[in-house]
């Protein structure tokens, strides 16, 4: 029997406590950089490629709930235990603005066009913020049937989706109007929702189940068991034929979209994992832990599908160490015309 290649994923260190969100922001010149929040109060930004440690924001005085980045990955928000939302300059670390809440804030996000910040929380009460006018008062949407678990945009920002700590179900409300138009029922609490990459599909996690909904007609497009509880689930986004979960069994399953079939089951984390997000290219996948570790995991070669698929789009995947060859020959190059150069100028 072959046996099975044993992934080995990058470990990133730092956090004290348990890792309990992860946001990856999109492909930027700069590349792509992973934020992560943590219950020891002090978010983290990474290199989304590498999880080299870039910097860590300070200011807040509890726990941070939730996480995100904007488009261009600029600014960072922040949801935190100490009734505060944070809004930061994601290049220097300084705060930009604080939001004060009556109660422990648990979801953040900005909005596509990056001029409005949503946060929702124990307060039952979904705002939302615009950061063009950081003084001028939220506004507030129909008040949430519960405590606010996870909150997103969709539709261009005309859209906002809520899942709830204590109830089953996401809620989706109308911006213009600020009330709830559709509830996609799901038997347990919602502890993880995400808008795919092309917004075709909403990706849930409730117990012990992943499903996926038409994120236009919000009908259920597929629901898959899980093998335990599972906190959270993200969908390949380039070509959608896979997905991780993960949860309390300590491992990052990996399955077939389309039958819902275990693919991979990758082991390394000694705690349950609480989040789980692909990288924007879908090459990678991060996962937070009790532990306080997170991992950043290769997706893996492609299949040949997948290739042809890429071939048809005239992209064909380099593989990394071929671009890594490459770079150092660059480098190589270089300093030999540099000293060439130098040797040229001194005679």
């Amino acid at each position: 029997m072959d046996k099975k290649r044993v992934a080995v994923p990058l470990v990133c260190h730092g956090h004290s406590r348990p890792v309990v969100d992860l946001c990856y922001s999109p492909i930027t010149p700069d590349g792509f950089f992973l934020i992560s929040a943590s219950k020891d109060s002090s978010p983290m930004l990474r290199n989304g490629e590498t999880g080299d440690w870039i910097g860590t924001f300070e200011g807040h005085k509890g726990a941070v709930w939730s996480c995100c980045l904007d488009t261009n990955a600029l600014r960072a928000a922040t949801a935190s235990a100490d009734f505060s939302a944070k809004v930061w300059d994601a290049l220097t670390g300084d705060v930009l603005h604080s939001f004060e809440h009556k109660h422990i804030v648990r979801a953040c996000a900005f909005s596509e066009d990056t001029h409005l910040l949503l946060t929702g929380g124990v307060e039952k009460v979904i705002r939302i913020y615009d950061l063009n006018r950081p003084d001028a008062a939220p506004r507030e949407v129909d008040k949430s049937p519960g405590s606010v678990r996870t909150a997103a945009w969709l539709h261009s920002d005309q859209t906002i989706l809520s899942s709830c700590t204590d109830m089953g179900g996401v809620r989706l409300w109308d911006v213009r109007t600020g009330k709830i138009v559709q509830t996609l029922e799901t038997k347990s609490s919602v502890t993880s929702s995400e808008v795919s990459q092309d917004g075709r599909y909403i990706t849930t996690a409730d117990g012990s189940t992943v499903k996926f909904w038409d994120a236009n007609y919000f009908g259920l497009v597929k629901s898959y068991n899980m093998p335990c509880t599972v906190e959270s689930a993200s969908l390949e986004p380039k070509f959608g034929n896979k997905f991780i979960a993960g949860g309390e069994d300590m491992w990052v399953h990996v399955f077939d979209f389309h039958t819902g079939d275990e693919i991979a089951c990758n082991k390394g984390h000694h705690g349950p994992v609480h989040c789980l997000r692909f990288s924007p290219g879908g090459e990678s996948y991060a996962s937070g832990s009790e532990d306080g570790t997170i991992r950043i995991w290769q997706t893996g070669p492609l299949t040949q599908d997948e290739t042809e698929a890429l071939a048809a789009n005239g992209k064909v995947k380099v593989p990394a160490e071929e671009v890594s060859r490459k770079i150092e020959g660059f480098h190589i190059a270089d300093e030999g015309k540099l000293k060439e150069k130098e040797e040229a100028g001194n005679e």
